[in-house]
């Protein structure tokens, strides 16, 4: 397990500023779903699976007390979330996101993906959802902008 941790820090401290910083793409003026598959492939398959299947047992704590990544597919709970939610979650952590005490292995992608990135990226996602979901998702985003 020791292994899996140092490779997951390896990935988010140098890696992944690495690739985002090699990849100056965003999506203005480029196709959104071209930019978010590509930023989804080198920046988020690594733990949510190259199909959005995630990492096994997500909804237990692992042995280093964090929960695993969660499928952005059907199975997942990310389109129970509106976009804002998913956005700030993505760019500045769970935990600092929610203020929950939450351990998880997302890191935060600030300074490490651009705003147009992470949008493309969850239009990405979003892509990969039967119409019956989009449109649960959507009711979500109706509900939180009327708050």
């Amino acid at each position: 397990m020791k292994v899996v941790c140092a490779i997951f820090a390896l990935v988010s401290v140098i890696i992944l500023p690495a690739m985002a910083a090699e990849d100056p793409s965003s999506a203005a003026g480029a196709d959104q779903f071209t930019v978010g598959a590509r930023v989804y492939s080198k920046s988020c398959a690594i733990c949510h699976g190259a199909n959005l299947e995630g990492q096994p047992n997500w909804r237990t704590l692992n042995e280093n007390g964090r929960l695993p990544a969660p499928p952005h597919n059907v199975r997942g709970h990310t389109w129970h979330h509106d976009d804002a939610t998913l956005f700030g979650i993505t760019k500045f952590g769970t935990a600092t996101f929610t203020g929950l005490d939450i351990e998880t292995g997302m890191p935060a992608f600030e300074g490490i993906l651009s705003d147009e990135q992470i949008w493309a990226v969850l239009a990405y996602i979003k892509s990969h959802w039967p119409e019956r979901i989009r449109r649960q998702q959507e009711s979500i985003n109706a509900r939180a902008t009327n708050r």
